[in-house]
């Protein structure tokens, strides 16, 4: 399993205009989609989820599922990333099996441990900085709190929240294998811009 070093996570708000964009990001060279749409019913997000998938798929990208197990194991996607109030670890690696990724999201070294034990693929580090796309988080961990963790276990870490192209090599140089990215892209007056920066800031984004 590849777990690229950026990913792209659908907006809050999807528009008819998701999957076009979608489809030059992934042609750009984006290696991960991450479909999050909380607010959406089951049967919404898994339309949601197979539309992006074959988006995906065409390109040679992965597409990973936020959130919702069920609808990973329902569809041809990579894998799933639970928080904290999801299924846990071992029971989404129980239900999907031991060839699809299963990411978790950890802000401590102790919590980040536990869930390798349990069987996560990578890890999901943040909020690394202050976001503008999700309120009710965590104070921000800085580079200091993403290298703590990094450092505590040996599969990827990818950061996320507040993420910009500027701020990607000292994240980098932090310990993470990757970035993901929400509103740095689709709040962007220019998102094919704002990916290629991203692009260009990451290198070799597998």
């Amino acid at each position: 399993m590849r777990i690229g070093r950026l990913h792209l996570i659908t907006p809050p708000a999807p528009d008819p205009a998701l999957l076009a964009v979608l489809d030059t990001a992934t042609a750009a060279g984006v290696p991960v989609v991450q479909v999050r749409a909380k607010h959406l019913s089951d049967r919404a997000f898994y339309d949601l989820t197979c539309r992006v998938q074959a988006t995906c798929a065409a390109r040679g990208a992965s597409c990973i599922v936020n959130d919702r197990v069920h609808v990973a194991a329902a569809t041809a996607t990579a894998g799933v990333h639970v928080g904290a109030d999801d299924l846990p670890v071992g029971a989404a690696r129980r239900l999907l099996g031991p060839d699809r990724i299963v990411g978790a999201t950890a802000r401590d070294p102790r919590t980040a441990r536990r869930l390798v034990d349990e069987g996560a693929d990578y890890l999901g580090v943040g909020p690394c900085f202050a976001s503008t796309t999700k309120t009710g988080l965590p104070a921000p961990l800085g580079l200091d709190g993403l290298r703590r963790v990094a450092e505590a276990v040996t599969v990827p870490v990818i950061a996320i929240a507040g993420i910009t192209p500027e701020r990607v090599a000292p994240v980098l140089d932090a310990g993470a294998h990757g970035v993901a990215v929400v509103g740095a892209v689709w709040n962007a007056d220019d998102p094919r811009g704002a990916l290629d920066a991203f692009l260009e800031a990451i290198g070799e984004p597998w």
